[in-house]
């Protein structure tokens, strides 16, 4: 059953049966008014090179072509995300759960436009992913976090199993006790992760991936062995990748052909 689907996700979504999917993860574009990209370098031994390297060695850098782009612009944003938000009500489980990935420009946005669609009885969390990488803005504070909106078919059943989750060290071990502090704790509402290592074994090449961590934890805790994720914005696949590694099918979805050939490259070996 594991998929990954080339095309408009809107009709996918469409022909996919009503009640099917268990869990649904989301990471839309941002609508930041920018082309994302990624930009790729590499470096080559030059004695009149612009860096320095181990042993004093001078090296040149060649700046290769981006990877990863596609256009983050909309006239009419909540326009271009309503009627998918509607297929994925439709098509979760009555135990179902979307998680919605938005950052600060338009969050407050997104959640109205949710709570019309699935109820606001059936908003249960919006989880901060918190990090702690790159530029310091001097004249506001630094926006190092993203949003995660979650939602359930149900405000009452759903699925969630808190004990799969993996655990966090206490930030303060000696008052709680040396058997706690080894145990660790399961986490709140906001969840301190690094990004992908820009030169991490896990980094795709894919302009706005996605952490494995991030998305295993509600994966485990979201969904059951064997259950179908769909992902309908799925960009580097880290969806697909978490949900194989950890007993469940995944159903990718993406319009770009850039994502498409990175998802097939790293996903290949789930693939039946």
């Amino acid at each position: 059953m594991n998929r990954i689907l080339h095309g408009n996700n809107l009709e996918i979504l469409q022909g996919l049966k009503t009640g099917s999917v268990p869990l649904i993860y989301v990471d839309p574009p941002f609508n930041t008014g920018h082309r994302q990209t990624r930009a790729r370098i590499r470096t080559v031994h030059d004695q009149a090179g612009d860096r320095t390297g181990f042993g004093g060695r001078r090296y040149k850098t060649e700046r290769l072509a981006a990877t990863g782009t596609y256009a983050d612009s909309f006239s009419d944003f909540l326009g271009f995300l309503r009627p998918r938000m509607q297929e994925a009500h439709r098509v979760l489980t009555p135990t179902g759960s979307l998680f919605f990935h938005i950052d600060y420009r338009e969050v407050h946005y997104c959640k109205v436009m949710l709570d019309e669609i699935f109820g606001r009885e059936n908003f249960q969390n919006e989880i901060i992913w918190a990090y702690d990488y790159g530029a310091r803005s001097r004249s506001r504070w630094p926006a190092k976090h993203d949003n995660i909106l979650w939602y359930t078919k149900d405000p009452e059943h759903y699925t969630f199993h808190l004990d799969a989750c993996d655990r966090i060290p206490y930030m303060a071990p000696g008052l709680v006790g040396a058997e706690k502090a080894a145990r660790g704790k399961t986490p709140t509402d906001v969840w301190w992760h690094t990004i992908v290592s820009p030169t991490g074994k896990e980094k795709t090449g894919y302009a706005t991936q996605k952490p494995l961590g991030i998305l295993e934890r509600i994966i485990k805790v979201h969904s059951s062995e064997g259950d179908m994720v769909l992902d309908f914005f799925a960009g580097s696949g880290t969806t697909g990748a978490a949900a194989a590694r950890n007993g469940r099918e995944f159903l990718m979805v993406d319009e770009n052909e850039e994502a498409i050939r990175i998802m097939q490259k790293r996903l290949k070996q789930y693939m039946v």
